[in-house]
């Protein structure tokens, strides 16, 4: 070997990515005018694909592995040069690396309140947060889509898009999925999951996957967590009017261990009357008159071509039943029922189908 060729030999040009962060999405490899030798050798490590762009136009694609940049390594790329017969000088192309790995635990939350329709509570105010793993599963798409001709394209540059989606599906989902709010602290996996299939049609179109999805808490405001508080209370100390004996007692223990000023005495002594009271209210039995129950407005469902529709108030029902659009044969629910039912086995709606004349049939 020559000198001359063995001093070549010392300088292989090597085009590779070593890296040292955690949060680095695309690296493009930087060379002084993008120039590469006839020869150089790429190496793509695990969790890595290298992409080559020549003018714009993505050519050739290498999964981890070594390769000696050659026509025959560079299929693409030297359709594009137009190298017929090989080449030995140095060409230029862009090289982008793009790591695969999973990024984990990345946060999302609700910045604002969702408003929610509750059956039990009505209109309610929740906030979420949680967080989930994405990883890079199209690296052609990304780089098209997102990524384009930055250098140095780090997760958090995607990550405010990506958290809001997730609230936007997270709103989506918690409404459709009319799970109480009581029972939503024993739903937390189904609700991830829901999410998780949701949200990769929106990721898949950035060329990234959502390997994992995390609901971590759901909470209520303050004063409904308050009242919620008190309800438990009250139904463990057994009913309303033991719960207000029980804070009768202790407005009188506080003001027993009072010592601000004088005005403890007179505390003290309305303590003691307030607790003769309670002692003989808590003697006698307790008078009271139960007023009638609240008739709550009934709800129906109805099913068309297989699938669920509705709630629908009675009022709705009577408008389908008029129009023709629900008959005797029509599949309903309403709760109470232990499954679907035809409408005219439902005694209300029955009653308002033989008083409702048939549809008249245009000619």
């Amino acid at each position: 070997m020559s000198l001359w060729k063995k001093l070549l030999g010392e300088f292989i040009d090597i085009v590779e990515w070593t890296d040292d962060s955690n949060d680095t999405l695309v690296w493009r490899f930087e060379r002084y005018q993008n120039e590469i030798k006839n020869g150089a050798q790429l190496t793509v490590r695990q969790g890595q694909v290298a992409i080559f762009v020549n003018e714009g136009i993505i050519a050739d694609v290498f999964e981890a592995g070594m390769y000696s940049l050659t026509t025959e390594n560079l299929p693409i790329l030297s359709t594009l040069k137009g190298w017929k017969h090989g080449f030995n000088s140095p060409f230029k192309a862009e090289v982008y690396f793009l790591n695969t790995r999973t990024f984990v635990n990345n946060k999302w939350g609700t910045k604002n309140p969702i408003m929610l329709r509750d059956l039990d509570f009505g209109p309610v105010r929740l906030r979420a947060f949680g967080n989930y793993d994405v990883q890079v599963s199209e690296p052609v798409k990304l780089l098209e889509q997102v990524v384009g001709t930055d250098g140095c394209f780090q997760i958090h540059e995607i990550h405010d898009q990506l958290r809001t989606l997730a609230v936007s599906r997270f709103s989506d989902a918690l409404a459709e999925s009319q799970i109480p709010i009581m029972d939503m602290a024993s739903n937390y996996d189904e609700l991830s999951t829901l999410m998780q299939q949701r949200m990769n049609v929106d990721f898949n179109a950035y060329g990234l996957t959502l390997s994992r999805f995390i609901i971590e808490n759901i909470s209520l405001p303050a004063s409904v967590e308050a009242i919620l508080d008190k309800r438990t209370s009250i139904n463990i100390i057994g009913g309303l009017d033991q719960y207000s004996k029980f804070q009768t007692a202790t407005a009188i223990e506080q003001a027993a261990n009072h010592e601000n000023s004088a005005s403890s005495a007179l505390e003290m002594g309305a303590g003691i009357a307030m607790a003769h009271q309670m002692v003989q209210s808590m003697g006698a039995p307790a008078q009271t008159v139960t007023p009638p129950p609240i008739d709550r407005p009934v709800h129906y469902y109805v099913a068309v071509e297989g699938k669920q529709t509705g709630p629908f108030s009675e009022h709705d029902i009577r408008q389908q039943i008029a129009q023709g659009q629900l008959g005797r044969h029509d599949k309903v629910w309403k709760q109470g029922l232990s499954d679907w039912t035809c409408a005219e086995n439902v005694g209300e709606l029955n009653a308002i189908l033989r008083v409702t004349p048939p549809p008249i049939q245009r000619a």
